[in-house]
């Protein structure tokens, strides 16, 4: 029959052709056929976002922050949290694009120039002339998967953007009046006395009989769960893996420090000497003229006798950091003087004077004592670095070759992942125990959600084949195959008849401390002259708890002083009951003014923010934001 159908390749298109095009024409052919359409999650200024752009937006951030903190947890960049935080930072960026473009904000030549240069990474990069290494530029922002253009537009984008919000909070200022309405209840002290009923002296009173044991065990059997879990192999492919295999041509690190050479350079320095007669760059004319005709003067004098620097700088130079020592100003590189003096002083050789140069502290005469050349680092000195940096490089190019033979090996031999492990040198490791949610500390791929999600799939659990590639983060993949399944189940109350007894024990422990710290509460409110058991006064605050429980510091500051002294208790859950007796409020004396000041600059910005946040919703609303997507239930990050 196939082979019918190979010598019949026309005649078989054309049945095809027959059967398929009357469909289109019957049912129609919606435009997402052909664009991928994706749901949109979004709208701002009646544009669209959609699931794509999010999904989008939240890799580039998941990336982003794992290469700001390589030793976050993974798990928490895929909560639905972190995702919603995400879309909202896009939906945010979005308002802020659209407002700046109303407003016609535009970021110029000049200030993106200033902002770059204040990055200290591309700083870094200038030669010894001023001028930037072009390739060491092109190198840093590729790091971070962009072209110069792409990076610089980017941060035009978001010079431009920081302007909407800007002028609201840069203007925004709180006064001293609010500052300290705010933060006085922080430095409010309260002397206290505090009696403890602690669970565990409870304990011994506590002797459950085997029935009672077991009416806990039945009521609480949810807490004795063992939760499905599989023990399981599994392969990890990353940069650092494919980095490992990669042996470097010497003649390929010879060519690359030679590229580089500039890049690892150190900068020429020059010592020098001058004389100044100064004179402000403000001042009148005719003060300017009569300090030049000074330092032209003393020019003259040097020609005829240049031994005489030192001498003639101690006596007439109005530096008073240099004069001293002769007008010596040590070594300095380019950048560390005004530019005129450092052109006149690069631009001389070795002993030479310079004529007369002025700046906007006056006028000069420069001696050029010394030059201290670039230093040219030796290949063997700069090898491991650039071992380094070229073994990068490479590895970030044969990783993206590489990925797609270990995705379609893990694929198309599902039923092992020796064939990857031997293919690309990989280790397979095993884990027991593996749960579809991670214990606190798992690390690395079995904390990722989606490798879990992967495992506990209905067909990797019955089939006990390899898992597609998972991608982990950024230059990271994954993928395991179940060995063994082991569904959740209650344990039998004898497995677990000892965490039965202690957790049996500890609640009634706790239910005994609380009822009589209760009762003492209640009998010593009524006869305080009764009141026995109480520690020591002692003065707590929010910033000064003196080693008492963040809840009996909260029930102290929090009661209403309506008629001091008064009697209050708080429950500690698991550790007791604690029953506390409010005497006084204490006078806020003695508070470090430092610490009042820095709280109320604390207060501004605060303020600031708020401002800046009204602006935005005002700008959201102005705009029609809208978010289509429901916020987790679980919230996390702060309303939109």
């Amino acid at each position: 029959m196939f082979e019918s159908i190979r010598k019949n390749t026309k005649i078989a298109m054309l049945l095809l052709l027959l059967l398929i095009i009357p469909s289109f024409v019957l049912v129609g052919i919606d435009s997402s056929y052909f664009s991928g359409s994706s749901p949109v999650v979004a709208r701002v200024d009646g544009q669209d976002i959609t699931q794509n752009d999010w999904d989008n937006a939240h890799k580039v951030e998941s990336d982003r922050q794992r290469s700001e903190q390589p030793q976050m947890d993974a798990k928490l960049l895929d909560t639905p949290q972190a995702r919603y935080a995400t879309l909202e930072k896009l939906v945010r960026d979005r308002v802020l694009q659209v407002a700046a473009q109303k407003m016609h904000l535009v970021t110029t030549d000049a200030r993106l120039a200033r902002s770059l240069q204040e990055i200290p990474q591309i700083a870094a990069l200038r030669k010894p002339d001023g001028s930037l290494d072009a390739e060491g530029y092109r190198a840093l922002v590729a790091t971070q998967g962009m072209t110069p253009e792409g990076f610089e537009a980017s941060m035009r984008r978001n010079l431009s953007l920081n302007q909407v919000l800007g002028g609201v909070v840069g203007s925004s200022f709180a006064t001293s009046s609010q500052g300290m309405a705010a933060i006085d209840p922080l430095f409010q002290r309260r002397e206290v006395q505090v009696a403890l009923f602690k669970a565990a002296d409870y304990e011994a009173k506590v002797r459950p009989t085997d029935e009672e044991l077991q009416a806990y065990y039945q009521k609480h059997s949810s807490s004795f769960q063992l939760p499905e879990q599989v023990s399981i192999e599994y392969v990890v492919f990353d940069i650092d893996s494919v980095r490992a295999g990669i042996t470097l041509n010497e003649d390929d690190l010879r060519t690359y420090y030679k590229e580089n050479l500039s890049r690892h350079m150190g900068r020429e320095e020059r010592r020098a000497s001058h004389i100044l007669i100064a004179a402000a760059k403000d001042a009148p004319a005719a003060e300017r003229e009569k300090a030049k005709a000074r330092a032209a003067e003393l020019l003259e004098q040097l020609r005829k006798s240049p031994a005489e620097f030192a001498a003639l700088a101690k006596k007439h130079s109005q530096d008073p950091g240099s004069a001293p020592q002769g007008g010596d100003l040590g070594f300095f590189a380019r950048g560390a003087m005004v530019k005129p003096f450092e052109e006149a002083a690069f631009g001389l050789a070795k002993g030479a004077i310079s004529d007369v140069v002025e700046t906007d502290f006056g006028y000069h005469i420069i001696q050029l004592a010394d030059i201290k050349a670039a230093r040219e680092p030796s290949f063997e000195e700069l090898r491991p670095k650039l071992e380094a940096e070229l073994k990068q490089q490479q590895a970030q190019r044969k990783y993206a070759e590489t990925a797609e033979i270990f995705a379609n090996t893990v694929y198309e031999q599902a039923d092992s992942l020796q064939p990857v492990a031997d293919k690309l040198k990989l280790k397979i490791q095993t884990a027991q125990g593996v749960t579809r949610i991670p214990q606190p500390n798992v690390v690395g791929a079995l904390a990722n959600p989606k490798l879990l999600e992967a495992l506990f799939a209905s067909e990797s659990l019955q089939s006990k084949r390899n898992t597609e590639a998972v991608e982990l983060g950024s230059n990271q993949m994954a993928a395991a195959r179940v060995i063994e399944h082991q569904s959740a189940r209650v344990q039998a109350y004898d497995e677990v008849k000892a965490q039965v007894r202690q957790r049996f024990v500890a609640d009634k422990a706790a239910e005994l401390a609380r009822q009589e710290g209760q009762a003492k509460r209640d009998a010593w409110a009524e006869k305080p002259a009764q009141a026995t058991g109480l520690a020591a006064p002692i003065v707590l605050s929010r910033d000064q708890a003196q080693g008492q429980s963040r809840a009996i510091v909260d029930a102290v500051l929090s009661a209403k002083p309506d008629a001091l002294p008064l009697w209050t208790g708080v429950d500690l859950g698991s550790a007791g009951y604690a029953v506390l007796k409010v005497i006084r409020i204490m006078p806020s004396d003695g508070i470090d003014q430092q610490l009042i000041a820095q709280m109320r600059q604390q207060y501004t910005q605060w303020w600031s923010s708020a401002e800046g946040l009204a602006y935005y919703e005002t700008l959201k609303s102005r705009y029609q934001a809208q978010i289509k997507v429901p916020r987790p239930s679980s919230q996390t990050s702060t309303e939109n």
